[in-house]
């Protein structure tokens, strides 16, 4: 699974769209960066010296109903789950991200978009081989009726997730996706979703502001109110484990190991990275193509093709 040398675009790519949270239009850029860079963000529209934030899980500020990340001058970027994850199931291991708005664009709720403006311009072989963090110890994090945990698993992912919704539509729905061999086509075209007796909750909180039926499910009790309804069969439960893939990106390399989680979401992965990370006793360098390095799994020299 993703075996050889880092990548990153070919060349530069420009998307335009509105921030779901901030109601924002916003201008994207992807560009190409030099190997060992990782995933930086770069805020346009503040000062220069201030403007750089590592898609790194130490970074991540407020998980709640998105995942934001800041950097120690306060610079923050959000809702970057569905690129990050686009960038996990692309293969991209170093890229720039210019964005002149606090948010990143929602599309139409999923990864598709990004997924499709990858291709367009294609991916770059860069001479530095990938490495991946092998899980070596089973960590499990509970939180009431919530959970997530990652055990050992020889050269794979696997995220078995778990929804549990009231609502007579959603109710309990699990999936097990494999990064081997698992439908990347349906992942990617999974939306956010959300029940119409919350909108009013969240939009008091003064988030959703760019939210409407183009860009997310709403569930109206056993009645979805977009037109067409659902993509596939699976959308709700691949949405959280498209969410999950996003998350784990801010590892800092991809990870081989068995995810399974319940009621899980942006907190609790970054919850269970933290505890995972922490403690080196539970994980190990892999390297296919060169000897194993001591280097952290996510401190990145901030090396920028720009």
């Amino acid at each position: 699974m993703f075996r050889g040398p880092q990548k990153t675009i070919q060349s530069s790519i420009h998307i335009q769209g509105k921030g779901l949270h901030t109601g924002m239009k916003g201008n994207l850029y992807l560009k190409p960066a030099e190997p060992n860079t990782g995933i930086l963000f770069k805020r346009t529209d503040v000062s220069i010296e201030k403007s750089i934030i590592e898609a790194n899980y130490k970074n991540v500020n407020s998980p709640i109903l998105c995942t934001k990340i800041m950097n120690s001058h306060g610079i923050s970027v959000s809702t970057i789950e569905h690129l990050m994850a686009a960038f996990y199931g692309e293969g991209i291991d170093n890229i720039l991200v210019e964005i002149d708005c606090p948010e990143i664009p929602i599309m139409d709720g999923s990864a598709f978009d990004f997924v499709e403006a990858i291709r367009s311009v294609g991916t770059e072989d860069q001479k530095y081989s990938r490495k991946f963090i092998n899980t070596i110890k089973k960590v499990e994090i509970k939180e009431g009726s919530k959970s997530i945990s990652i055990e050992p698993l020889a050269n794979d992912l696997i995220i078995d997730f778990e929804i549990v919704y009231k609502n007579p539509l959603i109710r309990t729905r699990r999936h097990e996706f494999k990064m081997s061999t698992g439908n990347f086509t349906s992942l990617y075209n999974s939306r956010t979703f959300c029940l119409y007796e919350d909108i009013d909750k969240i939009i008091s909180q003064g988030l959703a502001k760019g939210g409407s039926l183009e860009n997310a499910i709403v569930v109206k009790e056993n009645k979805i109110l977009n037109d067409n309804g659902l993509r596939h069969r699976h959308e709700f439960v691949d949405h959280k484990i498209l969410d999950c893939l996003g998350d784990l990106m801010l590892a800092g390399h991809r990870i081989f190991g068995h995810i399974k989680t319940s009621q899980g979401g942006h907190q609790l992965t970054n919850v269970l990275l933290r505890k995972f990370l922490s403690d080196k006793t539970n994980w190990k360098i892999e390297n296919f193509e060169e000897k194993e390095t001591k280097d952290s799994p996510y401190l990145r020299p901030f090396v920028v093709n720009a």
